[in-house]
């Protein structure tokens, strides 16, 4: 070290470039292996058609359930 701090400065900026060098060694293998993956399709659209049908049977489920749960049947099972 001399008597203006050169060697200080040195030694700081070696630092912050092992540092840049050990990030990119981290995040560049992650960066690339998540590129290489293809995508994946996106799920078929489900209509509102579709999901009021499946409610239904699945609320009509429950109240089958119910009633075979009390012994009541006051409706007829579809």
């Amino acid at each position: 070290m001399n008597a203006t701090g050169a060697f200080r400065k040195r030694s700081h900026d070696s630092l912050s470039l092992v540092g840049g060098v050990v990030c990119l060694l981290v995040f560049l293998p992650g960066l690339v292996g998540c590129a290489g993956e293809q995508p994946k399709p996106s799920p078929p659209a489900v209509t509102s058609d579709q999901v009021r049908g499946h409610a239904d049977k699945a609320f009509e489920n429950l109240k089958q359930e119910e009633r075979n749960r009390t012994g009541n049947q006051t409706e007829p099972p579809r």
